[in-house]
């Protein structure tokens, strides 16, 4: 791994969320690193492609990183609210992947899947605050 591409995954590693990539670029610029935007993406992308990091999209369409919490292929459940994210196992889905795959003649059929809602904490501050 290049030195940037080890400076861009510590800083996911070192956060609790999803961070987009000029997030990472920021916070790497405050802390006095000469990185470009571009070194971050491409550092970002090298990065999801080894597995070492979770992507995902947004409700608006932006990719965002976190370090993976898990070495086996999983998805994801976030908050829209307050960005929690779980990752969660889903059997049922990787069965439900393969058999559409193969009853229309795909073979290695990948797939990735996010859960979007509100969590049980902001759930209840909105009940909360419309009580």
């Amino acid at each position: 791994m290049t030195k940037s591409r080890d400076a861009v995954h510590e800083i996911l590693r070192q956060s609790t969320g999803f961070r987009s990539a000029q997030d990472v670029f920021a916070e790497m610029r405050a802390d006095g690193s000469k990185i470009g935007l571009t070194t971050v993406y491409r550092a970002l992308q090298s990065l999801s492609d080894a597995g070492r990091v979770d992507v995902l999209r947004t409700d608006e369409g932006e990719s965002v990183y976190r370090a993976c919490q898990s070495e086996s292929h999983h998805h994801h459940l976030v908050c829209r609210h307050c960005g929690l994210t779980v990752e969660v196992a889903g059997p049922d889905v990787e069965r439900w992947a393969e058999v559409v795959g193969a009853e229309h003649g795909f073979t290695q059929v990948t797939h990735t899947v996010e859960v979007f809602g509100t969590c049980g904490s902001c759930a209840s501050a909105v009940s909360a605050a419309n009580a």
